[in-house]
C-alpha cells in the first residue's frame, strides 16, 4: 500500500487520504438507510484506525527508545517498539463492544501493509521478506498473548513479559526493564482514561513521554475536535 507509506513517511494531512482510504473499504449491496449507515459507520472506523496506526509510528520517539533501552537504529527495534504501542491501541479498543474489535482488525492490517512495504522500499529480496512476514506474524501473536497475560499480572509478570519479547531475552539492566513496565502501565491507564467514543471517531492518540519531567503530573488527554464524518 503505497498510500500508507506516503502517509507516514511524508505526513501527509488526513483531508488528502481520506477519500482513498475510503475506496478500500470493501462495500456490500447497501439496502435502504440503515445498510447506510453502516457502511458509513465503517468506513469512519477504518479512517480512524489507519489514523490510530499512524500515531503508533509517528508519534513516538524511536530514538529515544534506541537510547534508554540499549536497542540498535534497525528494522526489527523499530518493529518491536511499535508492536509494544500497536498492542496498547488494542488494549483499549477491545473494550468498546463489537465496533472497538472491528477497528483493532483494521489497525492491525494497516500495520502488516506496513511492515511489508517498508521491507520492500528496502529492497528486501521478495522471498525473504515473505518468510520474514511468516516469522514476524508468529512472533506478533506470541507477543500478544504474553503482554496480554503481563498487563493483567503484577509489574514482575509484565516484566517478564517485556524481558521475553521487546528485550528478546537480552536485557541485562533492571532499571532498563523497571523503566518500560512504569511505562506501560501510565500509558494504558492514559488510554484508559479517553472517551471511547472519541477514539472510535477520530483515532487521534497522544502517547506519554518514555521519561516524564514531573514524575508527579497527571496529564489528562485533550478532547478532540471533529466534524459530523469524524475528521
Amino acid at each position: 500500500m503505497a498510500l500508507l507509506v506516503r502517509v507516514l513517511r511524508n505526513q501527509i494531512s488526513i483531508s488528502q487520504w481520506v477519500p482513498a482510504c475510503s475506496r478500500l473499504v470493501l462495500m456490500s449491496p447497501t439496502q435502504g438507510q440503515w445498510s447506510r449507515a453502516l457502511s458509513g459507520t465503517s468506513q469512519k472506523i477504518k479512517i480512524a484506525a489507519l489514523r490510530m496506526y499512524t500515531s503508533c509510528v509517528e508519534k513516538t520517539d524511536f530514538e529515544e527508545f534506541f537510547l534508554r533501552c540499549q536497542m540498535p537504529d534497525t528494522f526489527n527495534s523499530w518493529f518491536l517498539i511499535t508492536l509494544l504501542h500497536v498492542w496498547m491501541c488494542l488494549v483499549r479498543m477491545k473494550q468498546e463492544g463489537r465496533s472497538g474489535k472491528y477497528m483493532c482488525r483494521i489497525i492491525v492490517h494497516f500495520m502488516w501493509e506496513d511492515v511489508e512495504q517498508r521491507g520492500r522500499i528496502m529492497g528486501v529480496n521478495s522471498y525473504i521478506l515473505k518468510k520474514n512476514m511468516m516469522l514476524m506474524t508468529n512472533n506478533f501473536y506470541a507477543a500478544i498473548l504474553g503482554y496480554d497475560e503481563g498487563i493483567l499480572s503484577d509489574d514482575r509478570g509484565l516484566a517478564a513479559a517485556l524481558w521475553r519479547t521487546f528485550f528478546n531475552q537480552k536485557c541485562e539492566d533492571p532499571r532498563q526493564l523497571e523503566l518500560l513496565v512504569e511505562y506501560v502501565r501510565k500509558q494504558i491507564q492514559y488510554l484508559d482514561s479517553m472517551n471511547g467514543e472519541d477514539l472510535l471517531l477520530t483515532g487521534e492518540v497522544s502517547w506519554r513521554p518514555l521519561v516524564e519531567k514531573n514524575p508527579q503530573s497527571v496529564l489528562k488527554p485533550h478532547s478532540p475536535t471533529y466534524n459530523d464524518q469524524g475528521l
